[in-house]
């Protein structure tokens, strides 16, 4: 009877998890010394998607498992898969290892609690609604003074769905310790056998700057160096060199290696490396930084924190030019000519401007260093990844463009409209139009700006806040600048009507930035979410009108309180429609690894993942990373222009290149940790590998055909 009603409960539970499309692991398995079973990211899988499913291993205190390479003994853990036709499994994604010394024997192992990741690929024609049943055979070696062969077979059921969600219990797990696991950084390595001692430098990238402490070099081969002997570190600002006993791949009297890889481990990170013959500096200090924009130097090139301020300056002038501030210009331009022909009042616009920029940068800079302090990875323009600040965005410009069309009125009377025109935009109007000039102009990272914020997060909260300073400086001095310069200001004609058709007119690129915070909220949180939108935008323009009706009531002596409580009634409901949409909100699928998106005329974006580079450089093929987002107008705008023509798609397919686009649109820790390995904070950013392998060069961050074109075909050459 109690066997009935465990395998009637256990039936219970079977169904009840399929129905929610939530994955449903095997039971563990005990091998003797570690527990065993797979668990994944999702809970389900889409057609042709991609879900990590990782090897789950719980081992007893004082004992350990292997890496890929075990070190002077041991074997590392293999896993044969049982998969539907048509489905796919990828490589193993390999957490950084620990050193085990047992005597004069040193392994690389693993102890307590290790999670391996394997992407499981679905078949295109996978059907919804149906669950699979995924199997595993697991082989390992688990050892403590003696070493024991175990086995599991292990199983998971995952049903395949529409839009897979993560796992609440595993997902942040898995996520966790893929954002960990060792990836490609762009590091420059070169070895050299010098005598006794294998001489291995590697620079670049999060290298530099970083915390050498405990630095060591594990390798993929096991022949390659001496395990058990010490690593000896000699840092530098740029890297650092190791000094290893060689093993006998060298001195066993064949032919020396071509190339040494293996992951470099610091307190910073762990990273993958492939070293290639080359003559390492005396330090690690001596060697540059690999191919890219000069200005990545960060400021560390030209003068440590003196050449970051320069380069924050120079990127904050920059940055009033970029596609994200062009709405806001109008805002500016409506607000200047307004006390064109008083010097006073033009120039306490100025000064109130640069305020309202300069505490707006702060406040943001502020924030970032507090959710980076809190380990959140995120960079530039982090509150644009967040639906409910986008939607919040997208109402404020509706309601900007409605006021500057003159629906209603902030600081001044109807009546007044024509005939004090210049009386509007005061101290508190140019405020707000430097804080929300920062607010728009955060998604783009200009010229010079990039490098500045890479070089700023790196450093202690008051280097970085001096670095953010400057920036502000920089995008606030040119309308400080004509603020002070009365020829200027007198070029500009006397106040009159023609001021109020000019606001009217400029209304509309507030409209077009309105529109266009609709699309990236659309990109977020998926078309239902778009409708309350919507919803919420006709909502929020119908108390504008009716607040201006009020105001109209007002001036003729009629009254108007009805008008207004109903007016922000409406708004409020707005607000909250917005809101609520926002919230509950599932973002729209994003494409799955090798799933392809169209970018243009004959060309094709991929999606990116550290382990699709991996894999393409295997293959031999040059590639082009594209990380970008939706809030990226910079990001779209070359898109359009360099990314979508026929001859940029005759190249990559002449060249056998590959496009990959990490989509940044939504927060996501691995892209975040890429960025960061690139030492940038925020998008776009585009990076060339070459097909022969090498350090990946950096594209500038406004891009042209031909700049395109000349690069994948040096990187296919």
């Amino acid at each position: 009877m109690f066997l009935k009603r465990a395998v009637l409960a256990l039936q219970a539970l079977l169904a009840a998890s399929l129905l929610a499309g939530a994955a449903l692991a095997g039971p563990v398995v005990n091998s003797g010394h570690i527990q065993s079973e797979l668990v994944a990211q999702e809970t389900g899988i889409a057609p042709g998607g991609t879900v990590y499913v990782a090897l789950r291993q719980k081992i007893i205190p004082g004992w350990h498992t292997y890496w890929r390479n075990p070190g002077d003994a041991g074997e590392a853990t293999k896993i044969t898969w049982t998969l539907p036709a048509g489905w796919k499994a990828g490589d193993m994604v390999w957490p950084t290892p620990k050193t085990a010394r047992l005597g004069p024997l040193l392994d690389y192992a693993y102890e307590g609690e290790v999670f391996i990741p394997v992407p499981i690929t679905a078949a295109a024609n996978a059907q919804v609604g149906t669950t699979i049943s995924l199997t595993a055979d697991v082989f390992y070696l688990v050892c403590e003074q003696v070493c024991v062969p175990e086995e599991a077979k292990l199983s998971l059921l995952l049903p395949v769905v529409a839009a897979p969600a993560a796992d609440p219990k595993w997902g942040p797990v898995v996520g966790e310790v893929l954002a960990k696991a060792p990836k490609p950084a762009g590091l420059k390595a070169v070895f050299k056998l010098d005598g006794q001692t294998l001489k291995l430098a590697v620079t670049g990238g999060p290298l530099r700057g970083a915390d050498m402490a405990g630095a060591y070099f594990f390798p993929y081969s096991p022949k390659v160096i001496e395990h058990a002997a010490d690593q000896v570190v000699d840092r530098g600002p740029e890297g650092l060199t190791l000094s290893l006993k060689p093993g006998y791949d060298f001195v066993g009297g064949g032919t020396a290696p071509t190339e040494m890889a293996g992951v470099i481990a610091t307190q910073a990170g762990a990273w993958e490396i492939t070293a290639t013959p080359g003559e390492p500096p005396a330090t690690a200090a001596g060697m540059g930084p690999p191919p890219a924009e000069k200005a990545a130097a960060d400021g560390k090139a030209s003068g440590g924190l003196a050449g970051a301020l320069l380069f924050a300056f120079v990127g904050g002038l920059i940055l009033n030019l970029m596609p994200c501030v062009f709405p806001v210009l109008s805002m500016k331009a409506a607000s200047l000519a307004g006390h064109a022909h008083d010097a006073g009042k033009a120039r306490l616009q100025g000064l109130v401007f640069l305020l309202g920029v300069v505490s707006t940068f702060l406040a943001l800079a502020g924030l970032l260093l507090v959710v980076r302090a809190g380990g959140a990875a995120v960079g530039w323009g982090f509150q644009l990844q967040s639906p409910l600040v986008i939607a919040g965005l997208s109402l404020l410009m509706l309601l900007v463009a409605l006021n500057m069309s003159g629906v209603f009125e902030i600081g001044t009377s109807v009546q007044n409209v024509g005939s004090s025109a210049s009386a509007q935009g005061g101290a508190t109007g140019a405020f707000f139009t430097g804080a929300l000039a920062v607010v728009v102009a955060a998604p783009c990272t200009a010229p010079f700006m990039a490098g500045a914020l890479g070089y700023a997060l790196t450093q202690p909260p008051v280097v970085a806040l001096a670095v953010f300073l400057a920036l502000a400086l920089g995008f606030a001095a040119p309308f400080v600048a004509v603020a002070f310069i009365p020829g200027l200001l007198k070029l500009l004609p006397r106040p009159g009507a023609w001021m109020d058709v000019l606001k009217k007119g400029l209304a509309f690129p507030m409209y077009g930035a309105a529109l266009w915070l609709a699309w990236v909220f659309a990109q977020q949180s998926g078309p239902i979410a778009l409708g309350q939108l919507l919803a919420a935008g006709v909502l929020a323009a119908f108390g504008a009108w009716l607040h201006g009706v009020a105001q109209n009531r007002r001036a003729a002596g009629k009254g108007g309180m009805v008008s207004t409580i109903i007016a922000l009634l409406a708004v409020a409901g707005a607000i909250a429609l917005a809101a609520s949409g926002a919230l509950a909100a599932q973002p729209p699928r994003a494409a799955g690894a090798g799933e392809a998106a169209p970018s243009g005329p004959g060309l094709t974006a991929e999606a990116w993942s550290p382990e699709k580079v991996k894999a393409l450089q295997a293959e031999g093929r040059p590639i082009l990373v594209d990380f970008t987002a939706a809030w990226c107008v910079t990001c779209q705008v070359n898109e359009k222009v360099a990314l979508s023509g026929s001859k940029v798609a005759e190249a990559f397919k002449a060249r056998n290149a590959v496009y990959l686009k990490a989509d940044w649109t939504n927060r996501d820790p691995i892209i975040a940790k890429a960025l960061a390995e690139f030492d940038r904070v925020g998008v776009p950013l585009y990076v060339v590998y070459p097909k022969g392998g090498g350090a990946p060069v950096i594209l500038p961050q406004l891009l042209t055909e031909g700049l395109v074109i000349e690069a994948i075909e040096k990187a296919g050459a």
